[in-house]
């Protein structure tokens, strides 16, 4: 063969496998990369996995923060009216028995007190209303304190230190009522029931002496600050009096009223007393235990019964 073909076709052969060479040359790198991106995947995978559940679990922490203020406080605060508080007092012995930490009965005098306070941040819950008497504050102060547990129902009474029944009651007689337009409203609608006068309105309406639509026997209606009505008594022919201004009185409902609201009625479940909180606290675990396992109980039933004498209700 002629020399000159014999070179070029060794140098065709080498070309070949040349080119041969450089593509699985290339094989092997671009697999090399690869994988070494899929384990760069893997190993990025790793941190963001850890950096999920970690954001998991803080903010499960941050939820339970916001759910319960009160878990790290050393003393909780209930607003309470009036100085005889044997059911709360029994309650918080337990309470503190039981779980280490500490409650602070903190006093009032007026009934719109305990809801300022609380509104202020002084305290923490208050255990003194009843339903309605939260919906109208709610209303004129424009508020949202929440009710978180029912308590018991307190019938109002008509109370009176010149005569022992209600139909003994003279012409032109002085009638005292309290001046709040929730208290008031119930016991206008509490002389009517007793069947001293007729008012325009149904149970639960905030009706005024405006809406008295038959006073034949003249009484004159006087309008008092809650915590005056029992210590008008020497003043009034008769007083209507809630029943924990009654008590502080040393009165005893179920014994010394001439006439009570039944406990029974279905238009009275407005007045169920509550405990009450701000908006922020409303899902406490803390006052959520405190109400399920110690206030809703058998022994604060029995408390109840006895402090009261019967005249106060246990509604859970």
């Amino acid at each position: 063969m002629d020399p000159s073909l014999v070179r070029i076709e060794g140098e065709k052969k080498m070309k070949s496998i040349s080119k041969k060479f450089s593509l699985g040359l290339a094989l092997i790198l671009g697999l090399s990369a690869c994988g070494s991106n899929n384990n760069q995947s893997a190993t990025n995978e790793a941190p963001a996995e850890e950096k999920a559940q970690t954001e998991v679990v803080e903010k499960a922490e941050e939820t339970e923060e916001k759910e319960d203020p009160l878990a790290d406080k050393d003393v909780i605060k209930i607003g309470v009216v009036g100085e005889k508080n044997e059911v709360w007092e029994d309650i918080i012995q337990r309470y503190e028995e039981g779980t280490g930490k500490k409650i602070d009965l903190v006093k009032f005098s007026e009934y719109r007190e305990p809801n300022e306070a609380l509104l202020a941040g002084d305290i923490d819950a208050n255990a003194f209303q009843h339903k309605k008497f939260l919906e109208d504050f709610n209303e004129s102060s424009g508020s949202d304190i929440v009710a978180v547990g029912d308590t018991l129902i307190a019938p109002l009474g008509i109370y009176s230190s010149k005569i022992e029944n209600i139909e003994d009651l003279e012409d032109g007689a002085r009638i005292a009522i309290p001046d709040d337009p929730t208290n008031g409203a119930r016991s206008l609608f509490l002389l009517q029931t007793a069947g001293l006068i007729e008012v325009n309105g149904k149970e639960g309406e905030a009706i005024t002496l405006d809406d008295i639509t038959s006073n034949p026997r003249n009484f004159e209606i006087i309008e008092l600050a809650a915590n005056q009505t029992a210590r008008s008594l020497d003043d009034v022919d008769i007083a209507c009096v809630n029943s924990g201004i009654a008590v502080d009185a040393g009165l005893v409902p179920s014994q010394d009223a001439i006439y009570l609201e039944d406990p029974e009625d279905p238009d009275k479940q407005i007045y169920v007393n509550i405990v009450a909180t701000t908006q922020d606290k409303k899902d406490s675990a803390t006052l959520k235990d405190l109400i399920d396992n110690y206030y809703h109980t058998d022994q604060t039933k029995k408390v109840v019964e006895e402090t009261s004498k019967g005249s106060e209700f246990p509604v859970w």
